[in-house]
């Protein structure tokens, strides 16, 4: 039982688990059928922030905490969320960021976010962006985790870093580099805020600030409807897509790689393991047969391949890594 000081601290300090966060490197990982490997207690839970204790198989104990909110609502066509994270007392690891249909920002307070590429050491950020991907970002951390992260929308990153989600690239880009004079603004502001809430509310006003000079330059109608279709329907074939358009199949090709930086093949690839990534992560058990028939997959053999290819491991075995505890959807 914690004392209401305790819970008073968690609740001030507040963080979101972002991604899957395993020791490293352990064997047990690779096994997904041994079983998820940690214990995890919630500690507080209202509202958009929550903070909970995670022990791991080693018999270590680290805490997470976070706060969650919908951005105003002048920006909700441009980012989804706003996801504030404070992670410690973990063993060093890697973060498996996965492929999604969104673009994602991430201002840490702190630590940098250190990515690690296929050769050569990581390459280091205090802020980023980074583009649609279908291949999963390897993100070595100390234990210790501060920051916040944005889920954009493609038209968001159009709207508010004034650049398609193409030009990010699907590793990442110093954020810097993309908002200019803003930044510095945003990153002191942030830093020196104690609460979830006022941080919120700073990357409210500068976004709103950035949306209006932008003048709202967005993608092109045509475009954003066959960028819907696939992302609501990714089962639906690109032929009929760009049937439906009045495009050919490479014109549509053309288009999706210089504005989103995928092909609509895999925008659709990367919407369906999004979807069902996230039926996995909500709260309860879940039949992998029952999350591939409800996202679109053939059936469960269908599901784990795509795993395999976009995630680089089965569902099993992200599930076994998955440390800390889903108490929200996302």
């Amino acid at each position: 039982m914690r004392t209401t000081q305790e819970v008073d601290v968690l609740r001030n300090c507040g963080s979101l688990q972002l991604a899957a966060v395993v020791e490293q490197p352990h064997e047990h990982f690779l096994d997904g059928s041994r079983g998820v490997l940690h214990s995890a207690s919630v500690l507080f839970s209202a509202g958009a922030g929550y903070a909970c204790r995670v022990t791991g198989s080693s018999g270590a104990v680290g805490v997470s905490q976070g706060a969650r909110q919908r951005p105003a609502p002048l920006l909700r066509p441009f980012v989804r969320w706003y996801e504030g994270y404070r992670l410690a007392g973990f063993p060093p690891g890697i973060h498996r960021g996965m492929p999604s249909p969104e673009v994602t920002v991430i201002i840490t307070f702190g630590e940098p976010v250190a990515l690690l590429p296929d050769v050569g050491p990581p390459d280091t950020f205090d802020a980023l962006a980074s583009g649609l991907s279908s291949a999963p970002v390897i993100i070595a951390h100390t234990g210790f985790q501060h920051g916040i992260q944005l889920s954009l929308t493609p038209a968001g990153a159009r709207a508010l870093l004034g650049v398609p989600a193409a030009a990010l690239g699907s590793w990442a880009v110093d954020l810097e580099d993309v908002l200019g004079v803003d930044y510095r603004e945003l990153n002191d502001g942030l830093a020196g805020t104690p609460t979830w809430p006022e941080r919120f509310a700073i990357l409210d006003r500068i976004l709103a600030r950035r949306l209006v000079a932008s003048g709202e330059v967005g993608i092109d109608s045509a475009l954003s409807q066959a960028w819907r279709m696939l992302v609501s329907d990714p089962g639906r074939p690109v032929r009929a897509v760009a049937d439906e358009l009045g495009w050919s199949r490479r014109h549509l090709t053309g288009r999706f790689v210089a504005e989103f930086g995928l092909p609509p093949k895999e925008v659709a690839r990367v919407a369906r393991f999004h979807r069902s990534r996230s039926l996995l992560r909500t709260a309860g058990p879940h039949r992998l047969a029952d999350v591939a028939a409800v996202c679109g997959y053939y059936d469960q053999a269908h599901l784990a391949r795509e795993w395999r290819d976009l995630a680089g491991v089965p569902p099993s075995r992200w599930l076994a890594e998955e440390v800390f505890p889903i108490v929200q959807d996302e």
